[in-house]
């Protein structure tokens, strides 16, 4: 694990050799040969095209899984993002700073989020940032590893494979209703651990400023995960963090700006080195 996070502070492979655009693709190829007319024939098609794809991703760690310690690091890798998403993060914040408003709004859609960012506000952009900040921390980085602290290769093949099944299928149009609902369900349950290991963290990083916020506000969210690490982050920061029309977290925050940015990204460091050395420690042994 501390090789692949080591890695990850290089960058990502090339995208012909990165596993997650490979499972990318077979996901496209896969919902391009949907026909389901019923629902319940479209439950059945998006349920097959997640297992097989979970199943190949399985057995691709599977295969791996007895390669030197520093072969499964290299593999462990492209399925986790921490560098990735902290620069996002950061290009965000840069824009900002920068008092350049429309620049942020495309880099938040670009790297971040998949709704219209067009008409969000400076502090909606700011917060749309820190709450997918802490979202994926969760989703990729804090997961991942402990998939693969669980159950090796295969499990975080298999967790990859579903995450990124849930950002291309869970949607709630007529199309993905029923086909990628099995994913979405699947990848909430996945994360149930994860999630709320990333809250713990985040917690113990901040000598338990957001506590109040996570008891009062983590079920506010409709994902039954997102909402954990997400309400420690507005309590920690002391922000509201306000997703029009959908939740609001820690509504007696003030509004978050620019240089809340660089402090959540700080937070989600360390949240992040508690978390790994939690996942390093030994496990119970066998007699």
């Amino acid at each position: 694990m501390l090789f692949a996070l080591a890695l990850d502070a290089l960058g990502e492979p090339p995208v012909k050799v990165h596993p997650v655009v490979w499972m990318g693709h077979y996901l496209k190829w896969a919902r391009s040969h949907w026909r389901a007319q019923t629902p319940q024939q479209q439950l059945a098609e998006g349920a097959a095209g997640w297992a097989a794809g979970a199943g190949l991703a399985a057995g691709a760690g599977w295969a791996a899984a007895r390669a030197p310690w520093y072969v499964q690091g290299a593999l462990l890798k492209p399925l986790l993002a921490r560098r990735a998403l902290f620069a996002a993060v950061a290009e965000v914040g840069a824009a900002l700073q920068q008092e350049n408003l429309p620049e942020a709004r495309r880099l938040l859609g670009w790297h971040l989020v998949s709704r219209d960012t067009s008409a969000l506000s400076a502090a909606e952009v700011a917060g749309a940032a820190i709450e997918s900040l802490a979202e994926n921390l969760s989703d990729s980085v804090v997961a991942p590893l402990l998939a693969y602290r669980v159950g090796g290769l295969p499990l975080a093949a298999a967790y990859r494979l579903t995450n990124t099944a849930d950002a291309l299928w869970g949607y709630r149009t007529p199309e993905l209703e029923y086909a990628g609902k099995t994913a979405a369900r699947m990848d909430d349950l996945l994360n149930l651990a994860p999630a709320r290991l990333t809250a713990l963290c985040a917690l113990l990083a901040t000598g338990g400023r957001g506590w109040r916020v996570w008891a009062q506000d983590r079920q506010n969210t409709t994902s039954p995960n997102a909402g954990h690490p997400m309400s420690v982050f507005a309590g920690a920061l002391d922000i509201k963090l306000d997703k029009r029309g959908v939740y609001v977290l820690n509504a007696c925050g003030r509004e978050p700006a620019a240089a809340d940015l660089n402090r959540a990204l700080r937070l989600a460091r360390v949240t992040t080195g508690l978390a790994v050395l939690i996942l390093l420690l030994p496990g119970r042994r066998q007699r």
